[in-house]
């Protein structure tokens, strides 16, 4: 049976942020810079393999803007890159499936210094200078996989909007595992939520989450697929199913220090990636004019400054062991 572990209601700060204020305005400023190289649709540059598979940028802002995500998953799940019971002695070959900027699958190489790490990406952004024991590919995980060798550790994690069918990529990564092998699972649920009702029907950031779901699901791909892993996970075989759920505040309205600098990330990357993540789908999708996506996003990013909405999203991590 799964474990599951309810989740308290985070603690509202009501004291002064101009700190966290500033580190917004400094983070915000540099990562807007670098994205000035790279103008191909609507100024940002986007993957070319298997083109339509990943709506989103690949380029410097957006590598930046994932390892500051990296960041808040793991800060924001307890500290730990990972949550199976591994043990070292058997895991001597590691895969990493979106890997993005290849940062978790270098940490961990770095950790399991006799192990073999694969990381899988549509895109060539990875750094060259990489641990001796980290080799990059570039695949797409829903064909068929041709890896001669069993993996002992798949973690597949931020795949939100990616897969068209979880299902058999949760099959593929079962059976790609050898016998009592671990997969691991970590996403999101992307409806933005408040405890305390501060986050209301009429704020704009709720108009735009919506439309954005229903968007990002119109492509045919599961833009929230955290709640539903534990289903998947249990249907592909998987033993020993362990399920927990996080809140990821959404700006550092929190009172506990940890969840104040999760939140921080969490609204610097919201923040960096809105455009982007938006103009594509709203103007591809559901055929908005490039003007009226902008105007709405202004509206958003009021929203999502505002300390008086205390909105969250809950992350999902789901792991299990192939059978021996």
């Amino acid at each position: 049976m799964a474990q599951t572990i309810d989740l308290e209601v985070i603690q509202i700060d009501d004291g002064d942020d101009s700190g966290t204020s500033a580190q917004l305005s400094s983070f915000t400023a540099s990562l807007s810079d670098s994205a000035i190289n790279y103008p191909i649709e609507y100024g940002r540059r986007y993957h070319a393999f298997r083109p339509g598979t990943y709506p989103f940028p690949n380029d410097e802002l957006e590598l930046q803007r994932l390892d500051l995500t990296h960041e808040m998953m793991v800060k924001g799940t307890g500290g730990v890159l990972y949550h199976s019971p591994l043990d070292p002695t058997k895991t001597k070959r590691i895969m990493d499936i979106g890997t993005g900027t290849g940062i978790w699958a270098m940490v961990m190489a770095d950790k399991f210094p006799e192990a073999e790490v694969l990381g899988n990406d549509l895109s060539a952004v990875q750094p060259t200078w990489v641990p001796p024991n980290v080799k990059f590919e570039i695949d797409d995980v829903e064909s068929p996989w041709l890896h001669e060798k069993p993996f002992d550790f798949i973690f597949c994690r931020y795949m939100c909007a990616c897969i068209a069918d979880w299902p058999k990529l949760v099959g593929s990564i079962h059976a790609g595992l050898r016998p009592g092998g671990w997969a691991e699972f970590q996403d999101f649920d992307l409806e933005y939520y408040s405890d305390d009702g501060s986050l209301r029907e009429k704020h704009d950031v709720m108009a735009w989450d919506r439309l954005f779901l229903g968007a990002a699901n119109e492509t045919g791909r599961e833009v929230s697929p955290g709640p539903r892993l534990e289903a998947w996970v249990k249907e592909a075989g998987f033993q020993g199913v362990v399920s927990r759920r996080f809140k990821f505040p959404i700006g550092p309205w929190p009172r506990d220090p940890v969840l104040k600098e999760v939140g921080l990330y969490n609204l610097i990357q919201i923040e960096n990636g809105l455009e982007a993540f938006t103009l594509r789908l709203f103007t591809g999708v559901l055929g908005w004019k490039e003007q009226d996506v902008k105007a709405l996003l202004t509206k958003v990013r009021g929203d999502l400054r505002d300390k008086s909405i205390h909105s969250y999203v809950n992350f999902h991590v789901v792991y299990g062991q192939k059978a021996e």
